[in-house]
């Protein structure tokens, strides 16, 4: 007699901005899943101002999946309004942000069933994600896999403090208030910020487990436009504000204190930019990757500049929201 498992439902979630011929391959991907009878699943994609062929790209591969597969709008642009739109759109125990430009594994969603029976209770897990590269870049770029959400936190499942590739829990994601309000800003058309993730998996991680299972298994395409030097410092910089406001977040002392402590702390992103320098006086890194760690730098700089010209009382909701759990 087979075992008896916990039913899971869980639907997939993918936000899409003109990427049309990426978002066909990771359709391709999720149809081509093995799942069991004892796992509800869904796919909803929501297009957020589209001008390409993406409805059309839909359309064809409800042909394969049918009703698993539906095209909501979004007509607000943003990952954030994009995300809010596929959870109002769906109903399911858990909920997978996946992106356009990730290819699922074939037992990915098994997997992530399984995880979620694992640990029924933490507030979201991610796992493994490796770069498929459309056209092998510049090798100083792979220094920078980081910035690309490559994720390989070793071959045991365990509990984290931050993951990538969420799969979260609804239940967890109402009870920190985030659907109801978001503090943070994620990123929107061509901009690279990606504050939405930061906020999400912290305030998770205030009153929930997050966990990191490296069965779940996916590869993230890179684009040959995204692999330029331009690019890349303008995603690291979004990746210091970023890192700015996550550190905001977890601040325990006052919002008085936090920006001269924020200024002293940026001492780490400038002793990278000094270390990279001297890799270049000895011979050992790309002279690029001083250009890089100096973006991050002034991505840091960056976000204490947007943190005191937002209004006082949302820079005092922010400072420390996720440095310990919120009271009711």
């Amino acid at each position: 007699m087979s075992e008896l498992r916990t039913p899971v439902s869980l639907d997939i979630v993918v936000c899409t901005y003109n990427n049309a011929s990426l978002l066909d391959r990771a359709l391709v991907a999720i149809a081509a899943q093995e799942v069991g009878d004892d796992v509800t699943w869904s796919v909803v994609v929501v297009d957020n101002n589209c001008t390409d062929g993406t409805a059309d790209v839909v359309a064809r591969h409800v042909a394969r999946l049918g009703e698993r597969l539906r095209l909501v709008r979004e007509p607000r642009q943003g990952l954030t309004p994009a995300r809010l739109r596929g959870v109002s759109s769906t109903a399911a125990d858990w909920i997978a942000f996946v992106d356009d430009d990730c290819l699922l594994a074939p037992d990915w969603i098994a997997e992530a069933a399984a995880c979620a029976r694992e640990h029924p209770a933490c507030g979201a897990f991610g796992g493994f994600i490796e770069l498929e590269w459309e056209r092998e870049p510049d090798a100083y770029v792979h220094r920078w896999e980081w910035a690309y959400a490559a994720q390989d936190l070793g071959r045991e499942a365990r509990a984290v403090e931050w993951v990538t590739g969420m799969v979260v829990r609804r239940e967890a994601l109402a009870a920190i208030g985030w659907i109801d309000r978001q503090l943070l800003a994620d990123r929107t058309g061509t901009a690279l910020v990606s504050g939405g993730d930061v906020e999400i998996g912290l305030r998770l991680g205030t009153q929930f487990e997050l966990w990191y299972t490296p069965r779940c298994r996916l590869r993230h395409v890179v684009q040959v436009h995204r692999t330029t030097h331009s690019y890349l410092a303008r995603l690291v910089y979004g990746l210091g504000v970023s890192s700015f406001l996550g550190d905001t977040m977890q601040w325990q002392g006052s919002e008085r204190t936090w920006v001269p402590a924020a200024a002293l702390r940026s001492h780490r992103p400038v002793r990278a930019v000094l270390e990279a320098a001297a890799g270049v006086v000895r011979g050992r890194r790309d002279p690029r990757d001083v250009t890089i760690a100096f973006s991050f730098l002034c991505g840091w700089w960056g976000g204490i500049l947007r943190f005191l010209t937002v209004a006082e009382g949302r820079r005092a909701e922010l400072v420390g929201l996720a440095a310990r759990p919120r009271r009711p």
